[in-house]
């Protein structure tokens, strides 16, 4: 009987999202043989809230490289992600890599793989917002259509790869990684996390908000007036924010005062499981946190026009805050409105076992 090949699997990591995704997938190659994976942290989300605690929360194995690169402009983080990449694959000569979702890190992850003839897989293909002025948007469509497998996690994100022209043999609908850590890591977050009684919840209505996104937070005007509705809310229900270190950074530069929010330091993954599967509403800029409102049966208001999950938005679980609207009565709305929050846009949880049987047999 013919022995199997090794497969080595070099995954490239870099912001709290892809730790999250990364951490299933790496869960699943545990439990199969002959493969091996070398793990790749970027370190472009190098703040301890917002990257060790996650490793040391979900048990993901410590990453071989490090390869320190923080801030900066796009081109300059980009620039130095490549070359760092790429001296790792020389050494390490995988038999693929492995990218996740849209940061900076994915896309240079797989123009370092690609131009070294390694195949790309990317886990979170097919999503668009349909607004290049994300960089986002930009890092997502260059990654799909240089990538050699690529894995959805819906269908619509299916059809927006073949409308583009990708073929259908390279693209496989497997379902989303992160509704797999959200089944997973639930009961650890009711077992370990505090975060409710430290913040003195208990028994209590609020909202989770969250703002990152660069167009919210570089932009005064909008944050000023992002910041000046949720404290406005926030004199009705407690708001409970986790403040980015990019968001407080233009808050104290821009000199935007608040009374009423409750603002806290980046947390940990279990600790924002709690408080999504605790609070009444989450509001957020974030994509992967619009699925966990979803995944949490919690409604969502979205702080942008659009958003990459439109089956959210067109199933009346996710609402987009826009120029005519503002969040107070947005919340008044959803207050007294019957989400159907039984939809099954995400798979089974299941996702991580499929991407990893689906490499073993490509590969």
């Amino acid at each position: 009987m013919k022995e199997m090949q090794m497969i080595k699997i070099i995954t490239i990591i870099g912001a709290r999202p892809q730790f999250i995704k990364a951490a299933t997938i790496s869960r699943a190659i545990k439990d199969v043989e002959n493969v091996h994976e070398i793990i790749v942290h970027t370190g472009q989300h190098y703040d301890d809230n917002m990257s060790a605690i996650f490793f040391e929360e979900m048990d993901i194995p410590k990453p071989h490289y490090n390869l320190g690169i923080g801030g900066g402009n796009h081109g300059e983080q980009t620039g130095e992600m490549l070359i760092g990449i790429e001296k790792v694959i020389l050494d390490e000569k995988p038999s693929l890599v492995i990218v996740y979702g849209d940061t900076n890190s994915t896309i240079a992850g797989a123009l370092a793989s690609t131009k070294l003839h390694i195949p790309v897989v990317h886990v979170e293909a097919g999503l668009r917002s349909f607004n290049k002025k994300m960089p986002e948007e930009v890092n997502r469509i260059l990654t799909d259509h240089i990538s050699d497998t690529l894995f959805t996690p819906t269908n619509t994100a299916v059809e927006n790869l073949k409308k583009e022209g990708i073929a259908s043999d390279k693209i496989h609908q497997v379902g989303d990684v992160m509704y797999d850590a959200s089944l997973f890591y639930k009961e650890k977050a009711e077992s370990n996390s505090k975060i409710i009684e430290k913040l003195d919840l208990t028994g209590t209505d609020f909202i989770l908000a969250t703002v990152h996104r660069a167009e919210n937070t570089d932009d005064r005007k909008r944050l000023c007036r992002i910041l000046s509705e949720l404290d406005e809310l926030a004199k009705k229900i407690n708001i409970v924010l986790p403040l980015h270190p990019r968001t407080k950074q233009k808050k104290e530069e821009f000199k935007i005062r608040t009374k009423n929010i409750t603002f806290i330091d980046p947390i940990g993954y279990i600790d924002m499981v709690m408080l999504e599967k605790t609070c009444k509403m989450i509001i957020t800029d974030s994509g992967g946190i619009q699925k966990e409102a979803f995944f949490h049966q919690k409604p969502c208001i979205t702080l942008r026009p659009e958003t990459e999950w439109i089956e959210l938005v067109e199933s009346g679980c996710n609402f987009l805050w826009t120029e005519e609207l503002n969040l107070m009565d947005l919340y008044d709305e959803l207050v007294i409105k019957k989400l159907n929050l039984s939809h099954n846009f995400y798979g089974k949880g299941n996702a991580a076992k499929l991407i990893i049987d689906q490499i073993i047999k490509t590969y």
